[in-house]
């Protein structure tokens, strides 16, 4: 059986022990609306992932298309939905 740290063994709050070990932690369970793409009215302007404080935004370089959403770290801001010029992208509730 291991042994539990003290509180002197802890490394202090805030402290980033490993760098990007963010992708490994779901954050995208939290929300309570997803953002839905309506691929018809999507021009493909980015301003969805260039706003997007999660880089929740999937987009393919190489075809220069918006593809969805990552819904694992997508905490459902809204702001993607916001910032687009066309309405592609609307909120729509989780399930």
């Amino acid at each position: 059986m291991s042994r539990l740290k003290s509180w002197k063994e802890l490394p202090p709050g805030g402290v980033i022990l490993e760098a990007g070990n963010a992708r490994t932690y779901k954050t995208g369970d939290w929300r309570t609306e997803k953002p839905q793409v309506d691929k018809a009215k999507c021009i493909n302007c980015f301003f969805c992932w260039a706003y997007c404080p999660d880089a929740s935004v999937i987009v393919d370089a190489d075809r220069g298309t918006m593809e969805g959403f990552d819904y694992d770290h997508c905490k459902g801001c809204g702001i993607c939905a916001s910032v687009c010029p066309k309405q592609a992208i609307t909120m729509i509730p989780e399930r």
